[in-house]
């Protein structure tokens, strides 16, 4: 009877602890593709052909809708891509580091396509606050009572609330996530409502889920309904955040949430947006917003702007979280990441990151004024990330997965084919907007390769000029320096050959420590590595140990603590009797680079203005000597 009880009791917390990961889920994951029903609706039946039969472009905007969430999302997404997790963790750079993992060798094309969707995630990230917010703000113009009194206010107020946003960042959102599921919930409670009381009063909306109506739709629009697909897209944007947000709630929460609560709310509310239209064809202008009832129309106002402005800022942790994952793979300069949380691994904040985002949203508030003009922007980052995930998932499938040839592509091919159209379709809207997206991405691919580059460069340099390790164990022995008490810590990036610092101290100072650690910090193919593989150690002979540091690329290196873990190894010191020499390079740019001048310049820029990396090894500074040289790249 005690064991029963205790096995209801481990379940009954299972399944708490389920619901409530779930819940939080609808707050962070499902932000961004929840409000879209605040404009994607209006803007596909405003970009229909005109004279359309009003019936059939309500019919047709819906099948297309509903199709896209279920091929899009719900099979692509939840039933497939998310079981192709690295060690949990989902996203653009875990699947390229998991395909790379998978190939058993380095693809310059793999990393060169998870530079890109890595790129355009950002791009999609300066859109995502101006739009959502915007179009919740703009509820305020079918406002019961005010007319157009209030118009002049709705850029101010979303201004207002977005600079708001990205300057409290800094002190952490933990408090306030604690309310985004709830708040989400009852945003996606409310939107289902609202559907339900028009399905009623027009249930013959509800055949408007049979695809034959969304092939019709587009047979009659001819190249204008090839243009509208652009519109319907806007539903399926924020898909990839089931992906790329796993590794905070784990698959079956997300899926729960998406089966259970979100898509079920979101085709309510389509559904009853197109039974309205049919009902009042005039509420195809808004018909969201005329879908509120009076009663509760400023209630709903505020929990839209709730909704929107959790969406916003799922959108920037995310970013937040992409950077971490990109300084540890190389692909940008070290940057200050700071944690917000004690508690919350994910919480993090990057000052630069959150500069740049923040000038990013309010240019384009600014610049294009309204969620109307904004929706032309929207869609092309996405369809671009989406698409290089389905390229990558094709080597997950095949090599891990182990499915035939023909079964892979009987999967991913519909689903390619798909994107594809749609991204051709988004491609419609550059000269109006998409440009932007397309643009900011194509910045960040320009500074990902150039950074790249400059430092494969300068590693290879440093390979031609150094001294082997061995050889300089070899000359110490034959003729010892001059020696001091204590430990000296030299970091470099390989360890088989002598570090700069090592042998400035060796050529100046002509002396060496009793103790030398030669250290070295890897990032592993993982999201994160467990402690008892952090540290591998090698023993040169009496005067050298090698010391590797390992950490995945969702990790922040601590190289102190990680130090603590050495005396399981044999190695002991005091950390705060021990000296940490860095070289320090100052890089010129040279004429027979392989790199143009101006990108020699660009890898300079970036170099000086990367974290130093005692701050972002987290080194104690008053331990640290630098030693500089002069290189060339």
């Amino acid at each position: 009877m005690t064991s029963d009880t205790s096995g209801q009791g481990d379940q009954g917390h299972g399944t708490s602890r389920h619901w409530g990961l779930t819940i939080g889920a609808i707050g962070v994951v499902f932000g961004d593709i929840g409000t879209s029903p605040l404009y994607a609706m209006r803007e596909a039946l405003h970009h229909a052909r005109a004279g359309t039969d009003p019936h059939l472009a309500t019919f047709g905007v819906i099948s297309l809708v509903f199709w896209a969430l279920v091929l899009l999302v719900t099979i692509k997404y939840v039933i497939f891509l998310m079981r192709a997790d690295n060690a949990g963790e989902g996203g653009t750079l875990a699947l390229m580091a998991l395909a790379q993992k998978a190939l058993g060798r380095y693809s310059a094309t793999v990393f060169f396509l998870g530079v890109c969707g890595a790129a355009l995630f950002y791009g999609d990230s300066i859109i995502t606050p101006a739009l959502s917010v915007l179009s919740a703000v703009e509820g305020v113009k079918d406002a019961p009572g005010i007319g157009h009194t209030l118009d002049q206010y709705i850029l101010p107020v979303a201004l207002v609330i977005l600079l708001s946003l990205f300057l409290v960042q800094s002190r952490g959102t933990e408090k306030v996530a604690r309310l985004f599921g709830p708040v989400m919930l009852l945003w996606f409670v409310v939107i289902a409502g609202m559907g339900v009381y028009y399905i009623a009063q027009k249930p013959a909306i509800l055949a408007a889920l049979s695809p034959h109506y969304g092939v019709s739709f587009l047979l009659a629009n001819g190249i204008t309904g090839f243009m509208i697909l652009g519109s319907v897209f806007l539903v399926v944007t924020g898909a990839e955040a089931l992906y790329a947000d796993m590794g905070h709630f784990g698959r079956q929460p997300i899926s729960t949430a998406w089966l259970w609560i979100v898509f079920p709310s979101l085709i309510l509310n389509y559904l009853g947006q197109g039974a309205l239209t049919l009902i009042d064809p005039t509420a195809q202008t808004n018909p969201f917003w005329r879908m509120v009832p009076d009663a509760f129309y400023w209630p709903v106002l505020l929990l839209a702007g709730l909704a929107t402005i959790i969406a916003s800022q799922a959108v920037i942790t995310g970013a937040f979280s992409m950077t971490q994952q990109a300084v540890q793979l190389g692909l940008l300069p070290r940057m200050d990441i700071q944690r917000t949380s004690e508690t919350q691994a994910g919480q993090i904040y990057v000052p630069q990151i959150n500069s740049l985002l923040m000038g990013g949203v309010i240019f384009l508030v600014v610049m294009f004024r309204s969620s109307d003009a904004l929706t032309s922007a929207y869609g092309i980052a996405v369809t671009g990330t989406m698409f290089i995930s389905t390229i990558m998932a094709y080597i997950v499938i095949r090599r891990i997965w182990h499915w035939s040839r023909p079964r892979t592509l009987m999967l991913l091919v519909p689903l390619g084919v798909i994107e594809a159209i749609f991204m051709a379709s988004n491609l419609t809207k550059l000269l109006s907007g998409a440009w932007m997206p397309l643009a900011f991405g194509g910045l960040l691919i320009l500074v990902m390769t150039t950074w790249i580059r400059g430092a494969h460069i300068l590693t290879a340099k440093a390979k031609r000029d150094s001294l082997p390790m061995a050889d300089l164990v070899e000359i110490l022995e034959k003729r010892p320096p001059h020696r001091v008490a204590g430990t000296a810590i030299f970091l470099t990036s390989d360890a088989s050959l002598a570090p700069v610092a090592l042998m400035h101290n060796l050529k100046h100072n002509k002396m060496l420590h009793e103790k030398n650690i030669i250290l070295t910090v890897n990032t592993a193919n993982i999201p994160r590595v467990a402690t008892d593989q952090r540290v591998d150690v090698v023993q040169l002979n009496a005067d050298f140990t090698i010391v590797t540091l390992s950490f995945g690329f969702m990790e922040t290196p601590n190289i102190p603590q990680a130090l603590g873990l050495c005396r399981k190894h044999g190695v002991k010191f005091d950390i705060m009797a021990t000296s940490f020499f860095i070289g320090k390079r100052s890089v010129v740019p040279s004429a027979n680079s392989d790199m143009p001048v101006w990108q020699d310049k660009l890898f300079i820029f970036l170099m000086k203005n990367a974290t130093n990396p005692t701050s972002f090894f987290h080194i104690p500074p008053g331990r640290v000597v630098e030693l500089g040289t002069q290189v060339t790249v």
